[in-house]
């Protein structure tokens, strides 16, 4: 009899033992997929980008919405050599999320040169503001402007100028790589401009690029991910 009840016990630890590390673990990864630092983020998104980033839409509202509380968001489209604000800054993050469209995706949104829309949006963080300053440009990188020069990948006057307005305004740039209507959703050069491009003006901001492949779509889950891993361990470790 004894033996019974002592084998009960031990079986009814060892299942609350079980819950409490399963319990545990599902805390941890929440934890540790969730910025939790709160940030100043401008969202850019190139206008003329596949049809397949529109899929992408929920998962990035989702980012935003997860945001910690205090966190400001700013949604942008860089379209036909311009800058639209969808939604300036706002601490509502649901109303950012909302602010998302599904990109033309049509060489009539072409933007030629994300960069100078870049600088735009750059001049809209307040140095008075608190927090980490941060922005997400989702782009090709390519800037055709001055026509296509692959000798120049990630050294043009504006990837220059981005650079030094990020910096001078203490904003980390990064970034999540997808093909365009244009030349970079079928040729590896274009691509590769784009994506040297947009790892040299990560790379010189304290930001980090994401990109997977040349010419192929990859969704944007695996880059939130890391996304939210290098956020955490550029601030939040800091912190």
């Amino acid at each position: 009899m004894f033996r019974k009840v002592s084998a009960f016990f031990t079986a009814a630890l060892f299942f609350t033992l079980s819950l409490s590390v399963v319990a545990t673990a599902k805390t941890n990864e929440k934890e540790s997929s969730s910025v939790r630092v709160p940030l100043n983020l401008a969202i850019l998104i190139q206008d003329d980008l596949t049809s397949q980033v529109g899929n992408e839409l929920g998962v990035t509202r989702d980012f935003i919405r997860a945001l910690p509380a205090g966190s400001r968001v700013m949604v942008a489209y860089i379209t036909s050599g311009s800058l639209q604000v969808r939604q300036p800054f706002t601490n509502d993050l649901n109303r950012a999320a909302n602010s998302l469209r599904t990109p033309r995706a049509s060489t009539a949104a072409s933007a030629f040169n994300p960069y100078v829309e870049v600088v735009e949006a750059l001049k809209k963080f307040d140095s008075s503001w608190q927090g980490h300053n941060a922005l997400l440009l989702i782009s090709d990188g390519l800037d055709t402007s001055r026509g296509f020069d692959a000798t120049a990948a990630g050294h043009t006057i504006d990837i220059d100028r981005t650079i030094k307005e990020a910096n001078r305004r203490d904003v980390a740039i990064y970034s999540f790589y997808a093909p365009s209507v244009g030349l970079t959703s079928h040729s590896y050069l274009a691509a590769s401009y784009g994506q040297s491009s947009l790892n040299r003006v990560a790379g010189e901001t304290r930001g980090r690029a994401f990109f997977q492949g040349m010419t192929g779509f990859v969704t944007f889950d695996s880059y939130f991910n890391r996304l939210r891993t290098e956020l955490n361990r550029q601030y939040a470790t800091a912190s």
